[in-house]
């Protein structure tokens, strides 16, 4: 049987994403051969310019080691000048994805259709509702060809009554097996390896419980602060709705999940959507206990957060925020997950820390920490950017005469396996959307259920009133943070050492 035409159709295609990431992703995914037929891509705005302008513009953004397969992919690169949100616009825009089919030899019967939405979340729903209107999202479930698809960027919703408003929308006109909502974050190599590491991998998933994981901290750390003319937008987001609802709960779902009966999309995120409601809903009182929020302040030459261009001089948005919260069910009650995400922090790192429980009893006099605490020998640290790497942390016997003990790291990185350079995380996706396989993007449920936990806390904020700390550019965030460690738990890691 041969492969049948793919149209890409990218709505809104004049904005930055599209060239920085969208164009050189599917460029990507075509020198690989990574696609099964022919690809056309056509972008869609009001911006005036032709074909060859925009293939010109775009050009700028491609790698030189690339530029021999641009060549050849831009042929099929088109620009249509229309507006998504009016009907004339897009029953040209129709006539036109038409024509191209039959340039190719192809119907549109037999050609796949994946529309990515690149605009303003609020123009999701209108533009869905006219390309429905004009019979351009109607195909049978799970066809061979022909099939129709959507792909949405975050935010998915400001909240959860937002998001449940959004996700109704769509469904008004598209099947939930059509929507693709994507979180660059699912890309990532090594946020996939996660889910290698535990299941494939015996020595690790008979430990991934309660009874030997003392704590989980996952961190999102940025060095930017939100120059740029980032301000407006950010200033109605803030830390807590704009990381940690996405990025940081879908690693989160990842690290804490069951292991799933396969890992086609139905069966993986349905086990992450458990996840989020075994999430335990923070109360007033937890949230004044277990968060901590806090913005950056002027620090030498830095402008603080409240002088950024765009942010209101009496705003309580906050840049940081550190949460303790809790997973009730069997798998993890009692483990505490330390969240923590911020911007103009010292440096930019992801990373997973699972801290395991000490030794019964210690019979080799290991390296004390201070106090009454002796130290936590065992550290699985799955690093996710810059560097892609796992390392555990393990006690020796230093060499020499007695016990002593030491600390040293067993490390494996993504650079060992001289596999070359791993593939952006858009290229994998936009791959992945075209294929049909949905398993790393994420479902309504899942985008409501990571709300009702966001929302709670948020909610807190406002009934208490909660303080909002502070923290010099350059800090790794306030000390006040520290304080959700409790006990012997350790202290928040720096992405550098390894205890």
């Amino acid at each position: 049987m041969e492969p049948n035409l793919t149209q890409i159709v990218i709505i809104g295609a004049s904005g930055d994403l599209t060239a920085r990431k969208l164009i050189p992703g599917l460029l990507g995914n075509d020198i690989a051969g990574a696609f099964d037929g022919p690809v056309q891509v056509v972008g869609v705005s009001r911006t005036a310019m032709s074909t060859e302008e925009w293939r010109g513009e775009l050009e700028e953004w491609i790698d030189e080691d690339a530029l021999e397969g641009w060549a050849s992919f831009k042929e099929g690169v088109h620009y249509h000048v229309a507006d998504a949100l009016e009907e004339e616009g897009v029953e040209r825009l129709k006539e036109r994805l038409d024509a191209l089919c039959e340039e190719e030899g192809f119907g549109p019967r037999e050609t796949g259709r994946l529309f990515y939405l690149a605009l303003k979340p609020s123009l999701f729903a209108p533009a869905v509702k006219i390309l429905s209107e004009q019979g351009m999202l109607a195909c049978l479930p799970d066809p061979c060809a022909g099939w129709r698809r959507l792909v949405v960027e975050k935010p998915f919703g400001v909240d959860l009554e937002s998001a449940e408003a959004l996700n109704r929308s769509l469904l008004e006109y598209v099947r939930e097996e059509q929507i693709y909502r994507i979180d660059h974050y699912l890309g990532k190599e090594t946020v996939q390896n996660i889910i290698a590491l535990r299941f494939q991998n015996a020595i690790f998933e008979p430990l991934w419980n309660n009874k030997h994981i003392e704590s989980v901290e996952i961190t999102v750390a940025e060095t930017v602060g939100v120059e740029g003319g980032r301000g407006a937008y950010y200033d109605e987001s803030g830390a807590l709705r704009d990381m940690v609802q996405n990025h940081v709960l879908q690693v989160l779902a990842l690290v804490a999940m069951e292991p799933p009966n396969s890992m086609r999309a139905v069966d993986v995120r349905g086990e992450k959507v458990k996840v989020f409601r075994a999430l335990g809903l923070m109360t007033d009182e937890e949230v004044e206990r277990d968060v901590v929020r806090a913005r950056y302040v002027e620090t030498g030459d830095h402008v603080g957060y409240l002088e950024e261009e765009g942010v209101s001089s009496d705003s309580h948005t906050e840049t940081y925020v550190a949460i303790r919260a809790k997973i009730h069910n069997w798998r993890w009650s009692g483990v505490p997950f330390l969240l923590r995400t911020g911007k103009a922090l010292e440096r930019r790192y992801t990373e997973v820390v699972l801290r395991f429980r000490t030794p019964p009893l210690d019979l080799l006099n290991g390296p004390p920490v201070g106090g009454n605490c002796s130290l936590r020998p065992n550290a699985l640290r799955i690093q996710i950017q810059p560097e892609e790497s796992v390392r555990l942390g393990l006690l020796v016997k230093e060499p020499g005469a007695g016990m002593v003990m030491r600390p040293t790291t067993l490390k494996f990185d993504y650079d060992d396996l001289e596999a070359g350079d791993t593939a952006p995380a858009y290229q994998r996706l936009l791959l992945d959307a075209v294929e049909g396989n949905a398993t790393l993007f994420i479902r309504g449920d899942e985008v409501e259920e990571a709300w009702r936990f966001v929302d709670a806390i948020h909610d807190g904020w406002e009934r208490n009133g909660a303080p909002l700390a502070e923290y010099d550019i350059g800090t790794m965030g306030p000390d006040e943070a520290d304080g959700l460690f409790r006990g012997c738990e350790g202290v928040w890691g720096d992405g550098v050492s390894d205890v």
